[in-house]
């Protein structure tokens, strides 16, 4: 049995994202903080093949809410335009809600709790947002290959957008 040729995923990736300004609300300098990290740990490295562009990235990506879609819009790097995906906002809600309500908890934690508690709260975190990783990775599949960490990272912006102060 022959194994398939390894796909060159070099092309494959973004190298700069903006997120919709008018779709951000005002947040604090926690929330400031992650959009920074998860910006830069993306550019960094990622695996972002959309199925429209075969193969010939590099690519930018613009993220916005727009009604109650979530829009990709994806461009190579010298800005011509690749696709645009609008998926429904309906199956993060609820997860990004309880991303929320553990990340206040986790932020009020850390200034007075436990090592334990702290831990125990960040475990949970972590887990959540796994959760809207990989629902972001389902709702991508046939328009967009990404990795589970570019989904992580992804999914952080996608909270960005959602958090209204």
């Amino acid at each position: 049995m022959t194994k398939p040729p390894e796909q060159d995923d070099s092309n494959n990736r973004i190298v700069a994202v903006t997120l919709d300004e008018e779709s951000i609300g005002r947040s604090g300098p926690d929330i400031e903080h992650e959009r920074a990290i998860a910006i830069y740990d993306l550019i960094e490295q990622n695996l972002f093949a959309p199925e429209a562009a075969d193969g010939n990235g590099p690519f930018t990506l613009h993220i916005g809410i727009t009604g109650n879609r979530l829009m990709f819009d994806i461009r190579r790097e010298d800005g011509t335009p690749v696709v645009v995906h609008l998926l429904s906002l309906g199956p993060f809600r609820g997860i990004v809600k309880d991303y929320f309500m553990i990340c206040d908890s986790y932020y009020q934690a850390i200034r007075t709790a436990t090592p334990d508690k702290i831990e125990a709260i960040d475990m949970g975190r972590r887990g959540i947002h796994d959760e809207g990783s990989r629902t972001l990775q389902e709702r991508l599949k046939g328009k967009v290959r990404v990795d589970f960490e570019t989904s992580r990272r992804l999914f952080t912006l996608i909270t960005v957008l959602h958090w209204k102060g």
